[in-house]
């Protein structure tokens, strides 16, 4: 029997998709990428703002189509959506066969077995005690992988509803990761990025010490040319870890630190440790220590009470530290999250209105860092021949997968996926750079 998985959201919730279709392989079943050619089609969802819902419902419903015409049998749901709305989805979606939480994905063979006998299932186990080791199938381009080192989060900040849907933070032991890192640098593996909800608190809660630094120094004596690190919390971020970033050739200097806002009143609505300044003097010594350093940073526009100035002194902010990267969301009110019931609340069609605004601003920052860049040399990791563009594409250090931007070079003779290779910068295009490859 085939079974076809459809990963939503985010890259964590990637590997637990990842982890499911291992189980369902090991189980005899076969994993395929195309539901219309499957019994069963998994949809791991995220619901975490609201168009990641709508892009999950869609989903379930395009799903849902297949089965109606006759391609496809039974719709299993897992993920955040499933464990945000728990009750409403079998209600609401009567075409869904199985709704799994994010307690439950060990569960996942066991679903298939029931709905195909006919059964409905829900099953919702606890998110504070989440299995996290096992097998994987990769759903990355072979040169590229996740390596998630925790679950969950206990910052609580007033906006985020991730804690209620994954749990407190649970870190990974230490002999796990570097098992599991082990097993897919021997499979191929060239970029590693370390992932969690906040990698820099990792360790805390099972060793009572943060030991995000030590691991980094183990996971460098592995053959990876790339280590990549997404997300720090900024007030985690000490003197040991920044001297590990700079000091270690196989990290990359391109660090994800979501700032969120700058203004202090902000910050501290949202329940965010530290101040603006700290913020600023956090920059400041990353950008003083690690040579080549880009910054991405994600910031929310909107919140309940945020005034022109403190919006303003946002948009300073960003003219002044000229951060390389930045993703930038107008504020979402999420039911069951102290930010949703707060007074004043912003007019949607002004929030949208600085969020655009603080995008045009950012693009102006990033369309001068690209400019920089021409003329360098760059090392380049090949992604494959891109048809529509007529030439190789990849990714520099400053490109994070799925992201960020590309790099489209020409070259003059084959370049396989996975090879890193020396392109010089010669061009700027809808924000990519462009180049050719040096022989």
């Amino acid at each position: 029997m085939k079974v076809a998985f459809i990963s939503l959201g985010c890259a964590k919730n990637l590997v637990n998709t990842e982890q499911m279709m291992a189980l369902v392989e090991t189980a005899g079943y076969t994993v395929v990428a195309e539901p219309e050619s499957a019994a069963v089609a998994v949809v791991n969802t995220c619901g975490f703002v609201d168009s990641a819902k709508s892009e999950a419902i869609d989903t379930i419903l395009e799903m849902a189509g297949l089965k109606e015409s006759g391609s496809l049998q039974k719709i299993i749901v897992t993920g955040c959506l499933s464990q945000r709305y728990q009750d409403q989805i079998l209600e609401e979606l009567p075409e869904v066969d199985a709704v799994l939480g994010t307690g439950s994905y060990p569960e996942i063979v066991t679903a298939i077995d029931r709905v195909m006998a006919g059964e409905t299932v829900a099953s919702f186990g606890d998110i504070d005690h989440t299995f996290e080791e096992g097998a994987r199938i990769l759903a990355t381009p072979t040169y590229t992988a996740y390596l998630k080192i925790a679950e969950g989060c206990d910052n609580r900040c007033s906006y985020c509803v991730i804690p209620s849907l994954r749990g407190k933070y649970r870190s990974r032991s230490m002999e796990s990761l570097l098992e599991e890192a082990r097993e897919l640098c021997n499979s191929g593996v060239r970029e590693l990025i370390v992932v969690a909800q906040d990698i820099t608190r990792y360790g805390l809660d099972l060793y009572g010490e943060r030991r995000l630094p030590e691991l980094l120094r183990q996971l460098c004596q592995l053959d990876f040319r790339w280590i990549r690190l997404h997300y720090l919390y900024p007030d985690e971020v000490n003197g040991e870890l920044i001297s590990v970033i700079a000091q270690e050739p196989k990290i990359v200097k391109y660090i994800d630190i979501p700032i969120q806002h700058i203004s202090d009143r902000i910050l501290s609505s949202m329940n965010r440790r530290g101040t603006g300044a700290e913020i600023r003097s956090l920059i400041h010594a990353l950008r003083e220590n690690i040579e080549g350093l880009v910054l991405r940073t994600s910031m929310i526009v909107g919140l309940p009470g945020e005034s022109e100035e403190e919006f303003e002194e946002l948009c300073a902010f960003l003219r002044e530290e000229k951060i390389e990267r930045a993703g930038v969301f107008s504020f979402s009110p999420e039911e069951g999250t102290p930010a949703s019931a707060m007074p004043d609340q912003v007019d949607g069609a002004l929030a949208r209105r600085r969020t655009e605004l603080l995008v045009e601003l950012q693009s102006r920052v990033m369309d001068a860092f690209n400019e920089s860049r021409l003329g360098e040399t760059l090392e380049v990791l090949c992604e494959g021949f891109d048809k529509e563009a007529g030439c190789y594409v990849g990714r520099s250090y400053v490109d994070s997968p799925d992201v960020d931007g590309h790099i489209y070079f020409t070259a003059g003779g084959t370049v396989p996926a996975g090879a890193f290779v020396k392109v010089l910068a010669t061009g700027v295009s809808d924000g990519d750079l462009t180049g050719e490859i040096e022989e």
